[in-house]
């Protein structure tokens, strides 16, 4: 019984949900020049939700060819977060977003691009956060609400503005540009996600506020990169 209200405790939930949320409204203010129906923004959320269920299986299997393999620590690592961890999940992120909005008649603004991205990355960290929290407690969400959560959606961001100039150059018929831009969508969130992870493992004495440089070099680039995609916004 108590471990069943500690499931169900909803400080916990909201604990969980909440960061994600603001972010999520945040994005949506920044977005000027034409709103979003509430119908593509809640379907991708849920699509960024079932994304997490391939990347675990995806990851699952990554894993245990990696522990087949028997790598050293620091090469184990290093593929882990980078050749499977980052990939699996910004991979699948890309895969639902793609498929929910490539050729929605929605999808009109270079702008909508860095929505849907952060709709779909949140939507990953609102269900990853969730299970985090339920199953470490509170001190966990606290520690996520300010570095895992704004961390997918800065890596959302990244995806965000390659997928719109992606969408951009093939309406405009630069169908080789388009491609182009379609794999730093995946690349670029990619690299940032498996140095994220890779520094969080760091624990030697001294040098653990490179983590903390970095997760503030984020959050700053991501940032300015929604105020000035905003502030640029146009039709496609």
């Amino acid at each position: 019984m108590l471990d069943l209200f500690f499931y169900m405790n909803p400080v916990l939930i909201a604990a969980a949900v909440i960061p994600a949320i603001l972010l999520l409204i945040y994005v949506y203010k920044a977005d000027k020049l034409e709103k979003e129906s509430p119908g593509i923004l809640f379907s991708l959320v849920v699509y960024g939700v079932l994304s997490t269920f391939l990347a675990q299986l995806a990851e699952r299997v990554g894993d245990w060819i990696l522990t087949a393999l028997q790598p050293s620590v620091v090469l184990y690592n290093i593929l882990l977060f980078f050749g499977v961890v980052a990939f699996a999940e910004e991979g699948f992120k890309y895969l639902v977003l793609k498929l929910r909005t490539w050729k929605s008649p929605e999808f009109n603004c270079q702008f909508d691009g860095v929505v849907y991205a952060v709709f779909v990355a949140l939507g990953f960290a609102l269900w990853e956060n969730i299970g985090y929290v339920l199953s470490y407690g509170f001190g966990t969400a606290l520690i996520r609400a300010v570095t895992a959560v704004p961390g997918h959606a800065c890596f959302g961001v990244f995806m965000g503005v390659m997928y719109g100039l992606a969408k951009r150059y093939a309406l405009a018929g630069e169908e080789r540009k388009s491609k182009m831009y379609r794999k730093l969508a995946v690349i670029l969130p990619a690299l940032l996600h498996g140095t994220y992870d890779f520094i969080a493992t760091i624990h030697e004495d001294g040098i653990s506020w490179i983590f903390v440089v970095f997760v503030i070099a984020v959050f700053l680039w991501a940032f300015l990169l929604v105020r000035k995609t905003a502030r640029k916004d146009r039709y496609l």
